[in-house]
């Protein structure tokens, strides 16, 4: 299930960037956060191929949103210029930003080959 972050929730979940400076992964798996906003066209063509990546790696990679317009501090943090902004969390190494949308094999593509995790039989 994609979960929609916020401030308090993204550092819990994923960088507290006001405890520490340099990166430091909170989660457990791999995770996958799209920045995106309501009213982003691409944004829209993105969110279908998100949910069927979370049924079909539940338990291996989590995936989270967050909203550009209700997150601005967060988008900030990252530097958000433009959107969908998909960034790649590894459970260790440092994360990797995407820009655009980004078809289904691609999202599985990284997952093989940043996160180790290989597509589900």
């Amino acid at each position: 299930m994609i979960e929609h972050l916020t401030k308090e929730t993204f550092q819990e979940k994923v960088f507290n960037w006001e405890a520490n400076k340099e990166w430091k992964f909170e989660g457990k798996l791999p995770a996958v956060i799209d920045f995106y906003a309501d009213w982003c066209g691409p944004c829209k063509m993105v969110a279908p191929i998100l949910e069927e990546l979370a049924k079909e790696y539940d338990g291996k990679v989590d995936i989270y949103k967050v909203d550009t317009e209700d997150q601005q501090e967060l988008a900030g943090v990252f530097g958000i210029q433009s959107i969908p902004s998909i960034l790649f969390v590894p459970a260790d190494g440092q994360p990797q930003m995407a820009q655009g949308a980004l078809p289904k094999e691609t999202f599985k593509k990284a997952f093989a080959d940043v996160f180790k995790v290989e597509a589900p039989a």
